[in-house]
């Protein structure tokens, strides 16, 4: 077998084996839904056949080196005052640099390509959907359709997303390995994302970022659906869902799991840890990131995230966040 078509083959064996240990490979850019986990995916495996290049020789030849030069029964030259050779030093150090430079290029080339900022132009508009960021929960909100959920974010195949996100709390991580890569959120703050799915699938969203004993269970599923399912879908979260009204809005931001939030604003016709809502000419999101733009420090009872939060200034006397 030809060395290059080893170096390449090797790294996917490698990968193939480590998929079962995984939670699911549809979790991972392994299973692409969209062109970005498809780049990276390639990206991943022409970074591992490159690396082989200089690491697969170090395995190779000490073992080889170690058993041709032992001291008893060797058969290589006793050489004690040899201290350099011109062509192996070049070779040593030449590959790795080689190696380092083809990356680098690879790399700076996709995420010029890949950039989040960059709308994806599509044959239909893009479906916006605005992220917020709460303990220990994502809300979506599609301000063009009036609707928000928590747990779940479908968006229709072959059809642009263009995602603004922020945070209503601690700094967070917004990752969706399968199909949208990764972004931080920050209070106040706006980044970001635009994906598109070209197939239709499941698979998972998470924050990567620790911020406290609710963050294993902030996860979301993601669905890539057609447009009738999308159609059926929103009527479903129309039907099923209650107002996000101010009160209702307080009660999710609390400190609380999407299951501990389901307990307390869902419904039978919403499915289980998940909830629907409905935005009748709001601009919550805006109203969102404002807060941390009236010049002045927010109190405890007045910030998402702390124990506090909700309560009146009695219950939150002494209170650490």
């Amino acid at each position: 077998m030809h060395a290059p078509r080893l170096l390449f083959i090797l790294p996917v064996f490698l990968s193939i084996l480590l998929i079962p240990y995984s939670a699911s490979a549809s979790e991972t850019f392994l299973m692409p839904l969209g062109p970005v986990a498809e780049e990276q995916k390639v990206h991943f495996f022409w970074a591992m056949a490159l690396t082989m290049v200089a690491v697969l020789p170090v395995f190779i030849l000490v073992p080889v080196i170690l058993f041709k030069y032992r001291r008893k029964k060797g058969h290589g030259f006793y050489a004690p005052k040899w201290e350099t050779y011109g062509p192996l030093e070049v070779i040593m150090w030449g590959v790795p640099f080689l190696v380092i430079i083809v990356l680098s290029v690879m790399l700076w080339r996709a995420t010029a390509r890949l950039d989040p900022y960059k709308e994806i132009q599509g044959v239909v508009p893009p479906v916006k959907v605005q992220v917020v960021g709460l303990d220990w929960k994502w809300l979506f909100i599609y301000p063009e359709l009036d609707i928000a959920t928590v747990g779940e974010l479908v968006v229709p195949v072959h059809t642009p997303v263009s995602m603004i996100l922020t945070s209503d709390t601690v700094m967070q991580s917004f990752f969706i390995s399968a199909l949208a890569g990764q972004i931080y959120v920050m209070p106040g703050m706006t980044t970001k994302l635009n994906f598109i799915g070209t197939k239709t699938g499941d698979t998972r969203g998470e924050n990567t970022q620790y911020t406290g004993n609710g963050f294993v269970d902030q996860n979301f599923a993601v669905k890539v659906v057609t447009d009738e399912d999308f159609e059926a879908w929103v009527k479903q979260v129309r039907t099923g869902g209650i107002v996000l009204s101010p009160e209702n809005y307080n009660r999710l931001a609390q400190r609380n799991t999407k299951k501990q939030a389901y307990k307390v604003l869902g419904n039978s016709k919403m499915p289980e840890n998940t909830l629907y809502f409905n935005l009748p000419g709001t601009d919550l999101f805006h109203e969102i990131v404002m807060r941390y733009h009236s010049g002045k420090p927010l109190s405890i009872e007045e910030q998402p995230g702390t124990r506090k939060f909700g309560r009146g200034e009695d219950d939150a006397e002494g209170a650490q966040p």
